[in-house]
């Protein structure tokens, strides 16, 4: 008899997902910089924020429902938009229908291998993310192409830096799957036939391709690393086009990448509807807090103009009910998804989903509270010294 395919927590399907998947592939999930500082600090400052637990009053029904930049959600947890998702041949139109079939909001990322129409088809609300990349001209073409095929809201991630190197190394990543390719690679993807038999069972190779990148005409699509180039030549974007790019979308609007208060309160002035405290998993600069930490600041200084979620380091449905308490409305999650995918397709992403749906569930229980909107900064123990708040002038500076 097989293993049975369902998996307890996150960690699990980490650990399956690392002996399914290739050590390469494997290793560009994984991901982080420099040190990995910040990677480890996203995930390891949520266990240092314990729950203050009631013992009677406790509510035999509750309510996890909320809406994300107006779109209604299951529960307060978001499909973050990552890359290529070479860990299924499926990629990202099977975590959309995972996503639909738990009631949740699929976030979709520029950079995915499959097309923005397709994962419309399966989850209606779908969230499409831009970097600021190439020519006001071309960024249009892209939104004019989202906006079309149903996209709900619009994410603009800018917080992604040139930081380069890891200290246990960097997994190499080709421009294109072709022979020569394979046969480079066949000694770390070999000894993982299940991987490899899922993409030949789907007359598929790992395509390295953009196709939401692709010209308007439909020509040839660039591969991720052209559209890489891409952007490290583009010059960053200032406020003014912070709010040109949101007038262009025309509708919801979240800005991703905020970590400082500052920064908070000048994307209110660019007309932003929310804000994502994110450091991009631990990608950018390295030794930047864990989000977690910089959440509650900047949730008091945007107050209830703009929505405020968070990203980074969540792992159990505890951590959501953390950040809410702290002044998330909702969180988005990465890499949790993506181990799920890894491990069991489809209905990985589903068992992930229902992990932290009943984690949160169940910290709403505890603490005593009939909807995720009752939790607050009481229901939690938080350590002196636990929050940092950035973009603040100190006082007598």
């Amino acid at each position: 008899m097989g293993r049975n395919p369902w998996f307890e927590t996150v960690a699990e399907a980490q650990r399956r997902a690392k002996k399914y998947l290739p050590s390469t592939v494997y290793g560009a999930l994984v991901a982080g910089s420099e040190r990995g500082r910040t990677l480890d600090d996203n995930i390891a400052a949520f266990a240092e924020l314990g729950f203050s637990p009631r013992v009677v009053g406790h509510h035999a029904a509750r309510n996890l429902s909320t809406t994300v930049l107006g779109v209604e959600s299951s529960f307060p947890v978001v499909i973050s938009p990552t890359g290529v998702q070479a860990v299924h041949p499926d990629g990202e139109v099977a975590v959309a229908r995972a996503a639909a079939s738990r009631g949740v909001i699929m976030g979709l990322s520029s950079f995915a291998s499959k097309p923005v129409e397709e994962v419309v088809q399966a989850n209606a609300d779908t969230f499409y993310q831009m970097y600021w990349m190439g020519g006001r001209d071309s960024m249009v073409q892209r939104m004019d192409r989202a906006r079309a095929a149903g996209a709900k809201a619009l994410i603009a991630t800018l917080d992604w830096s040139f930081s380069h190197g890891r200290d246990w190394g960097s997994p190499p990543i080709p421009e294109r799957v072709d022979l020569r390719t394979a046969l480079k690679f066949a000694p770390d993807v070999l000894p993982h036939p299940r991987w490899l038999l899922a993409f030949a069972k789907a007359r598929r190779v790992p395509d390295l391709a953009t196709p939401n990148l692709g010209p308007a005409d439909g020509g040839e699509a660039p591969t991720f690393f052209g559209a890489y180039g891409e952007w490290m030549h583009t010059a960053p974007p200032t406020w003014d086009d912070v709010k040109w790019l949101r007038e262009e979308w025309g509708g919801p609007f979240l800005l991703k990448g905020v970590s400082r208060v500052d920064d908070a309160r000048r994307a209110i002035d660019a007309g932003v509807t929310g804000v994502s405290v994110s450091n991009h998993g631990g990608n950018n600069l390295d030794t930047t807090p864990a989000t977690i930490r910089l959440l509650p600041a900047i949730a008091a200084a945007v107050g209830d103009e703009i929505e405020v979620l968070l990203d980074g380091g969540v792992r159990r449905g505890g951590d959501v009910a953390k950040a809410l308490a702290l002044g998330a409305r909702a969180v988005l999650i990465g890499r949790a998804y993506l181990w799920g995918l890894a491990a069991n397709g489809q209905a990985g992403v589903e068992n992930v989903l229902d992990i932290l749906r009943g984690g949160l569930d169940s910290a709403v229980l505890g603490l005593g509270h009939a909807s995720v909107d009752e939790l607050g900064p009481d229901d939690l123990v938080t350590p002196d010294g636990f929050t940092r708040t950035l973009g603040v002038p100190r006082a007598g500076g």
